[in-house]
């Protein structure tokens, strides 16, 4: 059976606007060329969430919350014809130590197996420097984005050292890129 590819996308800051703690449908937005973008990958990629969600260790908001609040963007998604095939989360505080937790890679480690990905050929994308880290400790390529929080950690992201494979302004641009590098 043939492996598949996949884009690994955190959510916050990459899909939708980062509005700290987003659980809320009323303050959902998607940021700028994500449908367009997930367009251009979708004949070559299968799509997963991946999104550490410290909120809800924090009591900020439930299980139900966030469920009802992705669920909303995996409709949005779906009704432009993208499919998420799966939403991994994490809702622990770092302290915590989880087994879960990005740069951790349990729901990597879940996806290759369930899903037979060729984690070697696929990407992971993200606007935190744990996000990178993930797809560095999993072995694929990674885009780390300047959206979100991502501007803010840029800097962070050269101080301990993690190197990105490509780094870009926004979603649509990401996707053209690793389309180049196909």
């Amino acid at each position: 059976m043939n492996r598949k590819k996949a884009i690994i996308l955190d959510r916050d800051g990459t899909l939708i606007e980062d509005k700290n703690y987003a659980y809320k449908i009323e303050d959902f937005e998607l940021l700028e060329g994500v449908i367009k973008g997930l367009k251009l990958l979708q004949n070559n990629f299968i799509f997963f969430i991946v999104t550490n969600q410290s909120g809800i260790g924090r009591g900020y908001y439930t299980i139900q919350d966030f469920q009802k609040f992705n669920d909303h963007l995996i409709n949005v998604l779906k009704k432009q014809k993208i499919v998420i095939l799966k939403t991994y989360f994490c809702p622990h505080l770092r302290e915590e130590n989880c087994e879960c937790r990005k740069p951790k890679t349990k729901f990597i480690e879940d996806i290759i197996k369930k899903f037979n990905v060729d984690i070697k050929q696929s990407w992971i994308i993200g606007d935190h420097p744990s996000d990178i880290q993930f797809g560095i400790n999993a072995g694929c390529r990674t885009i780390f984005l300047t959206t979100g929080h991502g501007d803010k950690h840029l800097e962070e992201l050269e101080s301990l050292g993690i190197k990105p494979n490509l780094i870009c302004d926004n979603f649509l641009k990401a996707a053209k890129e690793i389309l180049k590098l196909l």
